[in-house]
């Protein structure tokens, strides 16, 4: 480990601390995550492509790393920065220090910098490019003012699967499955996957390109469209196949795919000044006025202003009053921009999966 790194910003300012994980730069888009616990399943969820993710709360590594709680088949982020990694986590199940899980992977970590003060820049300025360096700062700072914005990749294309697969295989107490549930990935967690399977679902998941007279042709009960990185404006070919599903099958979007299904419809989406990331976030259910604590993460979100025939805001972040979800008034749909799967975060939100089951179980009568 480097006694010193750094963690440079595209405006300039640098955060001097010491270096953890893999001895490598990681250059991406800095954002803050409130959530207390979860780092595993943070630094693998396929959302995170692309990031530097700061971490607010102050003990990160404390128990460690374990074989159940990933959320992909590897780290996702391009960078860690937390105040204090913990080199001797206590745990049953912990296979793994967080610095050897990141250094077996190649991502770079940086401790000992104030992640407070990292956390009111980008609240005050929004978010930027950074980069973890432990080479000279004014080098890092040229070569994250050449580096192309955040928005202008296509982080969907590399972080969705190249080809189709059945959830664990098709295990012979799923035989009889009743219903078979298509999930495209954008950038799937695996517990949207796991919820399914827990309600009976066959479950199979196609890259986020499938077209959608293939998605169709499998006959499936009803299609979920995934979280995932990025900016959904990039996405037309995956906008494109969306709008051909809509109303074919029932359909339920999360995050990402809440957005994709919004500008399916002809709604608008745009960029967060800093985004929703964290388990802690109110969402208000605006048919029954119930708030529920949600786990996010999203920079990007659907624009309430003219809303498409037929849709209507079903949820909203009692934050800062952004489009948290949609229902369709005559097709079967519905979507949410939070995560009902959770990992991390609260489970008080897995009744969404209910509610898809049911939906398909009316349309098929």
């Amino acid at each position: 480990m480097h006694d010193s790194t750094y963690l440079v910003f595209q405006d300039g300012s640098v955060h001097e601390g010491v270096s953890f994980g893999a001895e490598a730069d990681g250059l991406g888009e800095v954002v803050f995550n409130t959530s207390m616990t979860g780092y595993q399943e943070v630094l693998t969820d396929p959302s995170y492509a692309g990031q530097l993710v700061t971490l607010t709360y102050p003990l990160v590594g404390n128990y460690g790393i374990n074989p159940e709680d990933f959320e992909s088949d590897r780290i996702q982020v391009g960078g860690l920065i937390v105040r204090e990694n913990c080199e001797l986590p206590s745990h049953g199940r912990s296979d793994l220090t967080l610095h050897e899980f990141l250094a077996g992977q190649g991502i770079p970590g940086i401790a000992e910098v104030d992640t407070r003060s990292i956390t009111r820049q980008i609240r005050s300025q929004g978010v930027m490019l950074g980069i973890i360096t432990n080479g000279d700062p004014d080098v890092a700072l040229r070569q994250l003012q050449d580096s192309p914005p955040y928005g202008h990749r296509d982080y969907v294309a590399t972080v969705t699967t190249p080809d189709g697969y059945n959830w664990d295989g098709d295990n012979e107490d799923l035989i009889e499955a009743k219903h078979r549930i298509l999930v495209t990935d954008c950038g799937l967690k695996y517990n949207i996957l796991r919820q399914l399977r827990r309600r009976g679902c066959r479950v199979t998941v196609v890259p986020a390109s499938t077209p959608a007279e293939e998605l169709l042709a499998m006959e499936p009960s009803g299609v979920l469209f995934s979280p995932g990185p990025g900016d959904p404006k990039l996405l037309e070919y995956v906008v494109d196949n969306t709008r051909k599903v809509l109303g074919q099958v029932p359909v339920m979007g999360i995050c990402l795919g809440h957005q994709i299904i919004a500008r399916a419809l002809g709604a608008d989406t745009f960029k967060l000044k800093f985004g929703h990331r964290g388990g802690n976030h109110p969402v208000k259910d605006l048919d029954d006025g119930r708030v529920y604590i949600t786990a996010q993460n999203h920079g990007y979100a659907v624009s309430p202003d003219n809303l498409p025939s037929g849709l209507e805001v079903s949820h909203i972040n009692l934050n800062d009053q952004t489009v948290e979800g949609f229902r369709h008034k005559s097709l079967p749909l519905f979507t949410i921009q939070y995560h009902s799967e959770a990992s991390p975060g609260p489970r008080d939100n897995e009744y969404l999966f209910d509610q898809f089951i049911d939906m398909v179980e009316d349309f098929h009568g």
